[in-house]
C-alpha cells in the first residue's frame, strides 16, 4: 500500500500540527482507496478531547467526531480513510496507546499518519496501518506530488 498527497496537503497538517505544539493534535483524513493506494486529497482538525493535563502525549477525539466526519466525506464523495497526530518532541512511530486505541477502536482498515514535531517544529511524518492479526503497525511509504 502506497499513500499519497500533496506537498501542499503536507505543509498544512505540518502547520496544523506546529500550532498545537506542545501538546499532541490531529485530526481526519479524507480522500479514496483504489489500486493498493491511499490518495489523501484533505484533511480535517478536530480539537484534541483528552484531558488537559496529558495533551502534551496523548491524543483523542469523540465518537461523535467520527460520524461527523464520515458524514462530511460521504457529502464529498470521499472515504474517511484515517486520522493524523502528532508526537511532540518525540519519534513519528505508534506508540503502545497508539496501539491500544487502534486495537479497540480503528482497527486494520484504517490508516495513521504520525507527525513528530520537535520545538515546534515538524521534522517527520510516516504511514501506518494496522497489522491484521493486531499485534503492531506495518509502515507504508508516503509519495508526495
Amino acid at each position: 500500500m502506497t499513500v499519497r498527497l500533496t506537498t501542499d496537503l503536507r505543509a498544512h497538517l505540518f502547520a496544523h500540527l506546529q500550532s498545537t505544539y506542545p501538546n499532541e493534535g490531529g485530526g481526519f483524513l479524507l480522500g479514496t482507496l483504489a489500486g493498493g493506494e491511499w490518495q489523501i486529497v484533505d484533511h480535517s482538525p478536530v480539537v484534541n478531547s483528552f484531558a488537559e493535563a496529558e495533551q502534551f502525549h496523548r491524543y483523542a477525539m469523540t465518537p461523535l467526531e467520527y460520524a461527523k466526519h464520515e458524514d462530511i466525506a460521504d457529502e464529498r464523495g470521499l472515504t474517511l480513510l484515517g486520522w493524523y497526530h502528532s508526537h511532540p518532541n518525540s519519534p513519528a512511530v505508534p506508540s503502545a496507546y497508539d496501539l491500544n486505541a487502534a486495537v479497540h477502536g480503528t482497527g486494520v482498515h484504517f490508516l495513521w499518519l504520525i507527525a513528530q514535531v520537535n520545538d515546534g517544529q515538524a521534522v517527520d511524518l510516516r504511514a501506518y496501518q494496522l497489522r491484521p492479526d493486531k499485534t503492531g503497525f506495518d509502515q507504508h511509504p508516503i509519495t508526495l506530488a
